[in-house]
């Protein structure tokens, strides 16, 4: 497995990351499953793992699966909600900063964390506040590095300002570009790591999903507009650019997508998540693509022309969770 350096921190990880959130939805696999994927995850080269307080039970599977190997990996959680909850908004004043370090720590059954990040920018708390906590945690020895999540440039410089951020953690894939504006040429300023959640756009550029797909009312999909079928229909034209890359290429769609993000810059470190195993083999295959610099300039020519249709989130859940 190639590894990656996230900016220029000494956090070094696996250039490719499994993000464990789906583990614990609704209609997820059993346990003792979930805790074999994970264990085979590792077993195939991927040391970096994303977990987050307000995911469920997640931060206690993620501690059980890597338990046998803790010291050989790096935990990324995150804190910022009341209680954990992301219904209840946002609530990163200092003292829930660290109850919810030391409850992490607890679920994930180790003495350390990797990577602590903001879940969400609070208005409430002044971002200098937040890096305050977090370097006061690193003094103790409870947290190794600080990340944010889908905050903007602005706070990232103010946050950096009092804490060198190893990482940022925002949705960026050839679904959803809007990093590329102000964020990622900050990120590279600052030598900050870029973690790229949902980076085959929630399914969708895997080539699986079409104006048809009926979607469970379990799933956050059937929730988001951009996932509504006049939107799906609207943005079929960026799957069939994939699909005949992937064709050109030998390599599956998802491939493609994940070969993309790692090719955008050195500093790029995706977070895939599946329940399946062959999935995450898939996926693992995706860090052999090669992309030249024609190649990649004629796909990005082509992804200019292609305008996305649909929001992320709903108005109502947007309030609720920040950016």
């Amino acid at each position: 497995m190639k590894t990656r350096k996230l900016g220029n921190s000494r956090l070094e990880v696996s250039a490719l990351g499994f993000g464990c959130m789906g583990l614990s939805f609704p209609n997820a696999p059993a346990k003792n499953e979930n805790i074999k994927l994970l264990r085979s995850a590792y077993e195939n080269g991927i040391t970096f793992f994303d977990t987050a307080q307000a995911y469920g039970d997640n931060e206690e599977l993620v501690g059980e699966a890597l338990a046998p190997f803790r010291r050989e990996v790096v935990i990324a959680t995150k804190f910022g909600f009341k209680e954990g909850k992301t219904m209840l908004g946002m609530d990163s004043r200092p003292e829930n900063i660290r109850s919810a370090a030391e409850e992490s720590l607890k679920r994930l059954k180790t003495d350390y964390i990797d990577l602590f990040y903001q879940h969400r920018f609070d208005p409430n708390v002044p971002i200098e506040d937040v890096a305050g906590t977090v370097k006061d945690l690193m003094k103790e020895g409870k947290v190794k590095h600080f990340g944010l999540c889908e905050a903007n440039a602005e706070t990232i410089r103010k946050a950096h300002a009092v804490l060198p951020v190893a990482a940022l953690q925002s949705e960026y894939s050839m679904f959803y570009r809007e990093p590329e504006n102000e964020i990622i040429s900050t990120l590279e300023a600052l030598g900050i790591g870029f973690v790229p959640f949902s980076p085959l756009g929630k399914g969708f550029l895997t080539g699986t999903i079409n104006a048809n797909t009926e979607f469970d009312k379990t799933d956050g999909r059937s929730m988001s507009p951009r996932f509504n079928q006049e939107n799906r229909e609207a943005n079929q034209a960026l799957v069939d650019l994939v699909v005949s890359i992937a064709k050109d290429k030998n390599a599956t769609p998802a491939q493609i997508a994940l070969g993309w993000l790692l090719a955008q810059k050195p500093f790029i470190v995706p977070i895939p998540g599946t329940s399946k195993l062959h999935r995450l083999q898939e996926n693992i295959g995706g860090i052999n693509i090669s992309l030249s610099d024609d190649e990649l300039n004629k796909i990005n020519s082509v992804l200019a022309t292609i305008k996305i249709i649909g929001d992320r989130y709903p108005a109502q859940l947007q309030t609720k969770i920040g950016k």
